[in-house]
């Protein structure tokens, strides 16, 4: 792993004298207060401002302020003129904008894009209070009240939209945020090193267009104006012609085989008994890679061409190892996109400090008495780890805080529980998650920094888990021990996703967990359970969610507890086809699971499963022009289609489902028998019978309707062995 300036070891700037704010100014008036002139920094955010660790504005702003720096923030401004962007007045550094912790698309419409009546990040969740894709309208508002002022980017709607990007609510191939915005600079990743050191380098005197050299950062510049530099193509497109077997688009090369597979190129040219095309990768290793750039296909060529597209998706994916990627660049008309390669994680000393600053970890004074949905949800609980090994197609977490697992120790961890215990209005003594991107990978990695500094699997844990990896759950056993065994502290609950792949490799881990810290129900994402659309997910067959259910009962009786897990699926995932969804209906209804809210494929920005989406290319394996085509379901009536079988037990869902499975073949599975997934008669005022409208039916088929069903919004568990159970029955 490359050397990296330890975050905590810059001389502190001149402002520090001025001290710590009570919270970071969001008028003129608390700047006043602080006896500040100016900011040297602004931060503009999507979000109301929490001073909490895990609001990302609250962090930055906190790690700026340590630093010596004079931090404001302007939360949610009004974007359709300059004015509420001058309230602060100038920044003497730079603006910092960020769309929060949500990408602004995401937050504020459905899978089917329907318009969200509210936004958890807003005071009393109150709806429209910012643009969309507002890192584009924020900045450009920047712009025009200072001009002149560098503005940098970052935070997950910038870093997800760092190269041209498949956009899912326009459906079409956007540019990279950074041309749109017009930004000078866009941070990418977990930002603390890029944000410090651009902070220092600007208070130095240098200018922003000279910080074209910090890791984890994107920056524009003319097409073909950098020189020095070793540039490697790609993409070659084969033309008509012989094909060879397919390259490992990472093979490690020499120099010599590079040269030798030139010459097969062009020998293969002139053979003309085969006319597929295949995108081929060759990477060669060379002496400097610090001077190397891989060129990837330019953002008119991916917006018409969805095979480039899927290409660069998976180059892109497989750059991403701190230890190992290349810069990366992508041409925009007359300008060059470059991406430096990835930042290097924090240390957990590192990560301590920075969890360690003097939050209020409340929200800003000026909201009063309003509740702010997303900080009432994590005002209790404690993040102790960041990154994600798991890879998850659908997913962009690991695109964003990478696949390299920072933990914080458990000293760190502690410390932060017993602030919640001790300053946090409204706590009751339940701490409502000790977790992360995924609850029980805290502490994991690789047995060897070697290896891990060289490997480029896109996941730890598929298609298994890799022999490399450290899978102790040791550490996080004695972490939820010490933490339970706090004076005030009645319950440690575990509310973060469980990786159960991992979880099954660790009995001792499983049964602490069932034992201790769940409150009734736990939440558990198998996804689906055909190996199709499990495969383009990249997650484990259904048969290890059964055996973690196993443990899961197991230790439950022994506790003496009834307990329930909550799986999760999703409808409409690349590579998934109706028989795939109607085979999850007939497991759910085998297993007494009856959804309330479902949940539909959403393509985020960059990940690899939007890829899919868009070229209908299956980017875990090489891309090719014929071959590698994957079932896509697209449009309004298959999503749900896909829906309706996860939520086949309601009547409203019955008429679309009978249709589709008449069309399936599939007619014996309606009628009204226990092994059949929907009955043939139709409830009064329910489907396409309208609402007052009996329904014709044969003698002695039922027309009442069934008892209403109890609401959760998740799917839980059915059994007749209980009379709560009898009571969620419809």
């Amino acid at each position: 792993m490359h050397a990296a300036v330890e975050l905590f070891s810059y001389r502190k700037f001149w402002a520090h004298r001025f001290g710590v704010a009570p919270q970071l100014p969001m008028s003129r008036e608390e700047m006043d207060e602080l006896g500040w002139d100016s900011c040297d920094v602004i931060l503009v955010t999507g979000d109301a401002y929490v001073d909490h660790p895990s609001f990302g504005m609250a962090l930055i702003g906190r790690l700026l302020e340590s630093q010596g720096f004079r931090v404001g923030i302007i939360s949610q401004p009004d974007w359709n003129n300059a004015e509420d962007f001058k309230k602060l007045g100038k920044p003497n550094l730079f603006f910092g904008v960020t769309g929060g912790n949500m990408d602004s698309m995401v937050n504020r419409y459905t899978s089917d894009r329907r318009i969200r009546s509210n936004d958890a990040y807003t005071a009393d969740g109150e709806g429209g209070k910012r643009p969309d894709r507002c890192v584009v309208p924020y900045s450009q508002r920047c712009r025009e009240a200072y001009k002149g002022v560098p503005i940098i980017i970052g935070g997950i709607e910038a870093s997800l939209r760092r190269i041209a990007h498949y956009d899912y609510w326009s459906e079409k191939v956007r540019r990279s945020v950074i041309m749109d915005s017009k930004a000078d600079l866009l941070v990418y990743g977990n930002g603390e090193r890029q944000v410090v050191e651009i902070a220092h380098r600007l208070a130095q005197g240098e200018a922003v267009n000279e910080l074209i050299d910090i890791r984890g950062t994107a920056f524009v510049t003319r097409h073909g104006q950098r020189q020095g530099w070793w540039e490697k193509d790609s993409t070659s497109v084969d033309t008509p012609g012989k094909v060879n077997p397919p390259i490992d688009p990472y093979q490690m090369q020499t120099q010599a085989s590079c040269d030798t597979s030139k010459a097969e190129t062009e020998q293969s040219k002139q053979q003309d008994d085969v006319t597929t095309n295949v995108i081929r990768f060759h990477k060669v290793m060379p002496k400097d890679t610090s001077n190397t750039v891989v060129r990837l296909p330019a953002y008119q060529d991916v917006r018409e061409d969805n095979v480039l597209y899927a290409h660069t998706s998976r180059i892109l994916h497989l750059e991403t190892n701190p230890g190992n990627a290349l810069a990366l660049v992508q041409q925009h008309g007359d300008r060059d996109v470059w991406l430096n390669p990835p930042p290097i994680p924090l240390t957990t000393p590192e990560m301590d400090a920075v969890f360690d600053l003097p939050y209020s970890r409340v929200p800003h004074k000026s909201y009063g008495d309003k509740t702010i949905p997303a900080y009432e949800m994590i005002r209790f609980s404690v993040n102790i780890m960041r990154g994600c090994f798991g890879g998850c197609t659908f997913c962009s977490i690991t695109e964003h805080e990478g696949r390299i697992i920072q933990s914080r120790s458990e000293d760190s961890i502690i410390r932060e529980v017993e602030a919640i215990r001790d300053t946090t209005p409204g706590f009751t003594g339940v701490i409502s998650d000790l977790g992360g991107p995924t609850a029980n990978m805290y502490r994991l990695a690789c047995k060897s920094e070697e290896i891990e500094a060289s490997c480029r699997r896109l996941s730890c844990v598929f298609p298994g888990v890799c022999k490399n990896l450290n899978t102790d759950h040791t550490p996080l056993i004695n972490l939820y021990r010490r933490a339970r065994q706090l004076p005030g502290i009645k319950k440690i609950l575990i509310a973060s996703g469980l990786r159960y792949d991992l979880a099954v490799l660790s009995p001792d881990y499983v049964k602490e967990l069932v034992t201790h810290h769940v409150g009734g129900y736990l939440k558990i994402a198998p996804e689906h359970t055909e190996q199709g659309p499990l495969a383009q997910m990249m997650k484990p067959g259904i048969g290890t969610y059964d055996k973690f259910k196993a443990m899961f009962d197991k230790f439950s009786k022994q506790a003496g507890k009834e307990q329930y897990l909550i799986p999760y699926f999703i409808a409409a995932h690349p590579g998934t086809t109706d028989e795939d969804m109607m085979n999850l209906a007939l497991w759910l209804k085998r297993n007494g699971f009856r959804a309330d809210q479902v949940q539909a494929y959403l393509p985020s920005p960059m990940s690899a499963a939007a890829a899919m989406y868009h070229s209908g290319k299956n980017t875990l394996h090489k891309v090719k022009r014929q071959g590698g085509d994957i079932t896509v379901p697209k449009g309004i009536k298959v999503r749900r289609l896909h829906k309706a079988f996860l939520r086949y037990h309601d009547p409203e869902n019955w008429p679309m489902l009978r249709e589709a499975l008449q069309k399936m073949g599939r007619a014996d599975l309606i009628g009204n028998g226990k092994k059949h997934l929907i009955p043939s008669w139709q409830p009064a005022g329910t489907g396409e019978q309208g609402e007052g409208k009996r329904v014709s039916r044969k003698a002695g088929q039922k027309t009442s309707v069934p008892t209403k069903s109890f609401r959760t919004q998740h799917v839980r568990a059915s059994s007749a062995k209980t009379k709560s159970t009898k009571s969620r029955r419809r």
